[in-house]
């Protein structure tokens, strides 16, 4: 049986406020147009921590939360989009800060559904009797990514990581996981080979429709109407797959949390399932969409509140670039 069970949750939010006023002071908005739009009054940004350090601190919180010495975690996950080093891997990082001398170490990217697969992963790995205790960490550092010349996009983004530390349960679990590679230039950030001095190297050639715009080719790219459209199918098909394949109704379910994209994505989302609003956790209003450091960051926001009690059955819905989906359902 592929369960898991969380031990120990952990968060950090850089000290950085960028409110909707601010913004309004660099890009042609307010807060009510914002608001309306997104649900998103503020984000956090880390002006001057790197990925890694966000990453390192959300991970040695939930290892101390869990109650387990570093050296029994048998694998660090890090889920990431936005590294600070091609390799090493940020996992690798974060496995020497916190002192996981026996673990081994590797990096997912799946964008915002990063965290998703990552637990997926960690659940599989939980199978084999060799590991015992899984560190998964997702950590995100967006806003050097964003033009902030562009208020579609920069609007939306904030900075945080978050971390979870998990081990085999006894309990049910099951996912659904997707993809939609077709449509991967809805939502993009083109990596900068610009600076490479090697002689052999020519321009880079994009194939026509590849990307949309030369221009813009190290910046995230979106294409908000086919994100929001894709976003919203994806979360519905997601939950409705992953409960069919537990035998649970939308009834059964004490909590779900989803990514934290756009409230209006997750209002239609909920509204479309027919799910109880009082069972959906958002913290989208402070936090922004920090891609796949959002599902832990609510983790890790419930369980300081004491609010992740045993026995409890959890939906965990993301979707993101790529473009990807996914679900898990667990008891606690």
């Amino acid at each position: 049986m592929r369960g898991i069970r969380i031990i120990g949750t952990g968060m950090y939010v850089p000290d950085t406020v960028a409110s909707n006023d601010w913004l309004s002071t660099i890009l042609d908005t307010n807060d009510e147009w914002i608001y309306s739009r997104t649900g998103i009054r503020e984000r956090r940004i880390s002006t001057d921590k790197p990925n890694f350090y966000m990453a390192e601190q959300a991970s040695l919180a939930a290892v101390k939360n869990s109650g387990i010495d570093p050296s029994e975690i048998d694998l660090v996950l890090a889920a990431t989009c936005s590294p600070d080093f091609f390799y090493p891997a940020l996992s690798c990082l974060v496995q020497h800060t916190v002192g996981a001398v026996n673990a081994a170490a590797f990096d997912i990217n799946s964008a915002c559904t990063g965290f998703i697969n990552a637990l997926d992963t960690a659940s599989r790995f939980l199978e084999d009797s060799d590991y015992r205790n899984i560190l998964i960490v997702a950590s995100e550092r967006l806003a050097p990514h964003c033009d902030y010349t562009d208020r579609s996009a920069s609007i939306l983004f904030g900075d945080g990581a978050g971390a979870a530390v998990v081990t085999k349960n006894n309990k049910p679990m099951w996912s659904y996981l997707n993809a939609k590679g077709d449509y991967f230039n809805a939502l993009y950030c083109k990596v900068d080979q610009s600076r490479s001095n090697c002689p052999l190297l020519k321009e880079d050639t994009v194939p026509e429709g590849l990307i949309d715009s030369e221009a813009k080719t190290h910046t995230l790219q979106m294409n908000g109407k086919a994100v929001y459209k894709f976003a919203v199918d994806a979360m519905q098909t997601a939950v409705t797959k992953v409960l069919e394949k537990s035998g649970l109704t939308k009834e059964d379910i004490d909590l779900y949390i989803p990514h934290q994209a756009n409230a209006r994505i997750i209002e239609s989302a909920v509204k479309g399932l027919g799910l109880p609003e009082e069972k959906v956790y958002v913290n989208l209003e402070k936090r922004g969409n920090t891609s796949s450091a959002c599902i832990p960051t609510c983790l890790a926001e419930l369980g300081e509140a004491g609010r992740l009690k045993d026995g409890m059955k959890i939906c965990l819905v993301g979707f993101g670039a790529g473009l990807t989906s996914g679900a898990i359902v667990f008891e606690q």
